[in-house]
């Protein structure tokens, strides 16, 4: 059921942006959840996801050229269930790569991995900050920062000038319903990220030290969930 929902996805015919773009997006290449880079690298801005993945690896596709099959010989597997799944800026997509262009800043990330026993994954959080700065299709939605104790304030403040927050305010505080909220918590140390609806807002929910993600953005880089 899962690869067949990742095929449908794969395989939607709806446009995303067009026209001729300048500038850059990232391309990573993972696999384990991000456990192995195998890529990481620049591509020009307006192309595909998937005109990008061609340019820099040897890809076999299947179902017309939507759904890809194997990244420099690494293929799915129905029997082994394993897949190639792609984010646009660390949410998953509902375009086909074939369709999705690529803007300036994107970040195209390509993650091998098992779909046996795992729920859907929507969101991660290794693409940080972009989902707040660039969002997904070109559409970005206000930013909230909301954190537990006075003592996170001023980290929470940091955090709230990475992803260009709209409010910094104690938990409790409330967020407009179709904006992207950071939650700083207290608890065992963890990074989390969850998407309620595939265009819906998302939730970003530390337990940990904020200030240090704040001063290096990039410390969940490539990770699905938490930071080292």
């Amino acid at each position: 059921m899962r690869r067949a929902a990742a095929l449908l996805a794969v395989a939607l015919l709806a446009g995303c942006g067009g026209g001729r773009e300048e500038g850059t997006a990232a391309l990573w290449i993972t696999r384990d959840r991000g456990g192995e880079v195998l890529f990481e690298g620049k591509v020009s801005a307006g192309l595909t996801v998937m005109q990008a993945l061609r340019r820099e690896a040897e890809v076999e596709t299947r179902y017309g050229g939507r759904f890809v099959q194997s990244i420099d010989g690494l293929e799915g597997s129905l029997r082994e269930r394993r897949d190639w799944f792609f984010f646009v800026n660390g949410v998953a997509a509902d375009h086909g790569a074939a369709e999705y262009r690529l803007a300036d800043g994107d970040v195209a990330w390509w993650d091998y991995r098992s779909w046996e026993g795992d729920d859907e994954v929507r969101i991660v959080v290794g693409a940080f900050p972009e989902p707040f700065l660039r969002g997904y299709g070109g559409k970005t939605r206000p930013a909230h920062v909301r954190y537990e104790r006075p003592s996170q304030a001023a980290a929470a403040r940091a955090i709230g000038e990475v992803i260009r927050a709209s409010s910094v305010a104690l938990a409790g505080t409330p967020v407009p319903g179709s904006a992207n909220t950071f939650v700083i918590r207290t608890g065992p140390r963890s990074f989390r990220a969850r998407l309620e609806s595939p265009r819906g807002p998302y939730t970003f929910v530390l337990a940990g030290d904020a200030g240090r993600l704040a001063r290096d953005p990039e410390l969940a880089r490539f990770r699905f969930e938490g930071l080292p």
